[in-house]
């Protein structure tokens, strides 16, 4: 069972790691499955989408089994309803992929909640709905570039990438700004439906080390 997480502490944890894990899938017990997996290759967090059958189960058996250090919460969360169900099932972070009523649930109660947004207006008022950091969704849209033009006038706004974001495309929005990126499917692939987790730990170890490779390089890149 692992320990409270404060938005501080996400915030913190998620700018440290630089990557976030998101299972979607058709088989609720192969999602929970892929989650620890990736937990156990390095991932701390880790989001099981609310689509996902049985999702709220699996959210309860990553709980109770997570690493220490390692969180598991909830994606596609819309509702307020949503919010309830997924407190209740252990779930200790939100993920939107919309400016929702979820996102004033989740902070009411203290809950961290990464909030969907896409264009300056949304990623503004996320923030003032409560948000603790911004998922740019779907990021690819615009790439890199629309990220650093974005965070121009947002400087202070946590920018989480998520949406067609893969192993080469990952250090390109870290560089423009990105306190992390979002991992779908150039991660886990079909293992949220039962497909094999060894092709899926093996794509985690890689995001590992790129993150970790990317933290060298920028700070050698400070070194006076």
């Amino acid at each position: 069972m692992t320990s409270v997480l404060t938005p501080e502490v996400l915030l913190a944890g998620i700018r440290e790691t630089r990557l976030v894990a998101i299972v979607r899938g058709t088989d609720g017990a192969a999602a929970a499955k892929a989650a620890l997996a990736a937990m156990e290759e390095g991932f701390r967090f880790v989001e099981i989408a609310l689509t996902t059958p049985d999702a709220l189960a699996a959210i309860r058996a990553v709980r109770a089994a997570a690493p220490a250090g390692c969180f598991v919460g909830a994606g596609t969360v819309l509702t307020a309803q949503d919010v309830d169900h997924v407190a209740e099932a252990g779930g200790q972070f939100m993920v939107t992929p919309s400016l929702a009523g979820s996102i004033e649930a989740s902070a009411a109660l203290g809950i961290p909640v990464l909030a969907g947004a896409l264009t300056p207006t949304e990623s503004y008022e996320a923030m003032s709905r409560g948000a603790t950091a911004v998922k740019l969704f779907p990021a690819s849209i615009g790439g890199p570039g629309y990220l650093k033009a974005l965070r121009d006038p947002f400087p202070g706004i946590p920018f989480i990438a998520v949406g067609g974001v893969g192993l080469d495309e990952a250090a390109g929005y870290w560089s423009a700004g990105a306190i992390a990126v979002g991992l779908g499917g150039p991660l886990f692939g079909d293992a949220g439906s039962g497909g094999e987790l060894a092709p899926m730990r093996e794509r985690a170890r890689a995001f590992v080390a790129v993150a970790a490779d990317f933290d060298r390089r920028f700070a050698a890149e400070r070194l006076p």
